[in-house]
């Protein structure tokens, strides 16, 4: 969904308040402990992995942004049915970046060959979550593979290994400079003919940040860090028909789109 809305606004925020004054508490407190976060962490990654062990050990459903199981089970199955229809194959070898607590990866593990799966997080707490995801949905002979990861380098991954790389509500959190780590590395743990799909919150105005949890971009500066690393990137319109929040663009490797 695009909106020209800069969140970040003093103007945005009162008449947001204005309309919701139940929600000005808890914005206040959440702002309170973030930047309080903030201020004990070094970088960006470590904030957010500190701000998904606070979420987590509240409501690991809510810490992925649904915060009940029926939304966690309906997104879930959201971006199942969408790589489905785009051709998932149970032989594809899939990587899931920022894989939380297998809300769709439930459903990737169980549709892919033992082994094919490999989910990332920079939350070893959203991953304990995870592990119990895999026992409550009896996958584990499909012998997922789960690894917290410290930054999205991706090195210690194989070349050219995946042909599905996965991340959904992932740059919708990261500053530029992560989302750039992530488009340097990627390419090269892509197969040939593989294809990485990310979801973002699109603007069509001032790119700019929320409680710097939430982040707002352009989908032509996203398109244009994809091919400043010599990849192919284009918006993917038919995702807007499920109406998600968030918007999504495919990347390739060249020739291959």
């Amino acid at each position: 969904m695009t909106s020209s809305r800069n969140r970040a606004r003093l103007a945005y925020k009162v008449r947001y308040a204005v309309r919701h004054p139940d929600l000005i508490l808890p914005y206040t407190r959440r702002l309170a402990r973030d930047t309080w976060l903030r201020l004990r962490t070094r970088d960006h990654v470590g904030y957010y992995r500190a701000v998904m062990r606070s979420d987590t050990a509240r409501n690991p459903y809510g810490a992925v942004g649904t915060p009940t199981h029926e939304r966690w089970m309906a997104l879930g199955q959201m971006q199942f049915d969408y790589l489905l229809e785009h051709g998932l194959r149970p032989q594809d070898r899939m990587l899931e970046i920022g894989c939380g607590n297998l809300r769709a990866g439930r459903l990737f593990i169980e549709h892919l060959d033992a082994g094919n799966y490999y989910g990332i997080d920079i939350s070893p707490d959203i991953l304990f979550s995870a592990q119990e995801t895999l026992t409550r949905y009896k996958l584990q002979d499909k012998l997922p593979h789960l690894t917290p990861v410290r930054n999205l380098t991706l090195d210690f991954l194989p070349d050219a290994h995946f042909t599905v790389i996965h991340a959904h509500s992932v740059f919708s959190h990261s500053p530029i400079e992560v989302i750039d780590e992530c488009l340097a590395h990627v390419g090269r743990v892509m197969a040939p003919d593989g294809f990485f799909d990310f979801t973002y919150n699109e603007t069509a105005g001032a790119e700019h940040h929320v409680l710097r949890e939430d982040f707002y971009y352009r989908p032509q500066t996203l398109i244009a860090r994809a091919e400043a690393y010599g990849l192919a990137a284009r918006t993917m319109d038919d995702w807007r028909r499920t109406g998600h929040k968030q918007s999504k663009i495919r990347v390739t490797h060249p020739g291959r789109g």
